[in-house]
């Protein structure tokens, strides 16, 4: 059975000025994903998380290994070919502000995907479906569906939205980054269990994140990144119960727990 998604050896270089200047995003990193499965990708900021995704998709260009999206080499694709694969995906960014259209309503934000793809004559079916997606995520309220995205919601709010948006067409990859970073504790666990409904229809899902606690809750499986290096691999709770890696036991030192005080702002991790 082939993998939805098969990495091997990827890697990605952005050039400098000078040969030397390059900088490493990911390198030589190797992964796979079954129809239906989760996996969560952790680390800090600048770890490679988002490059990882963009490289998915086909927005950045790998300088070295192979990368197979639903069968077919991503690096070889033509533009027909990644525009067919990509309307297989749905991405949530880690920026609600910039990527959503900000003068369009709440309810227009959602069914756009859908009506670029499958055409307006069936505008009453996407707005009954964007209307059921938004009702669970919180945002139902007439006068939040009306809303202009740029003048009236909340960074919480948007984000929400830009989920809605992502499921509207019923995506067979997910991919999510930091989807819920701007989210209350409840409202986090209740986005969590939406998207795990979805998965457990056949959806599959790679669920970035920072945070251990919330990787745990995404995925059974999951990979820590550091510095473009994957640094440990296997089920999301072993890393929280018994981190092999250095990297790993810094990202656990580092988490709040009741009695003890938060790590002060800016701090960092411990130094590996």
């Amino acid at each position: 059975m082939t993998a939805l998604l098969d990495i091997r050896d990827l890697t990605v270089t952005f050039p400098g000025r000078r040969r030397q200047e390059s900088v490493t995003a990911l390198s030589s990193l190797s992964l796979s994903l079954e129809k239906g499965e989760s996996l969560s990708i952790i680390g800090e900021s600048g770890s490679g998380k988002t490059t990882l995704i963009r490289a998915i998709l086909g927005h950045v260009q790998p300088s070295g290994g192979s990368l197979r999206l639903f069968g077919t080499d991503v690096t070889l694709a033509s533009d027909d070919e990644m525009t067919d694969l990509r309307r297989r995906c749905a991405m949530v960014s880690q920026d609600p502000y910039g990527s959503l259209p900000p003068t369009l309503t709440v309810l227009d934000a959602v069914l756009e995907p859908w009506l670029i793809v499958r055409g307006r004559d069936t505008r009453k079916e996407a707005e009954k479906r964007a209307r059921e997606l938004l009702e669970e995520l919180g945002l139902g309220d007439k006068d939040i569906l009306s809303s202009r995205v740029r003048l009236s919601l909340s960074g919480g709010q948007r984000q929400r939205v830009a989920i809605a948006r992502a499921l509207i067409l019923g995506p067979e990859l997910l991919l999510c980054d930091e989807p819920t970073s701007m989210q209350d504790a409840s409202t986090r666990g209740e986005i969590i269990r939406i998207l795990q409904r979805r998965q457990q229809a056949g959806m599959s899902m790679i669920f970035v994140t920072h945070d251990l606690f919330l990787a745990r809750k995404a995925a059974l499986r999951g990979i820590v990144l550091h510095r473009g290096v994957l640094v440990e691999e296997g089920l999301c709770r072993d890393f929280l119960a018994a981190p092999k890696h250095p990297y790993t036991r810094a990202l656990v030192a580092a988490l709040p727990r009741l009695g003890k005080p938060t790590p002060a702002e800016g701090s960092g991790l411990p130094t590996i």
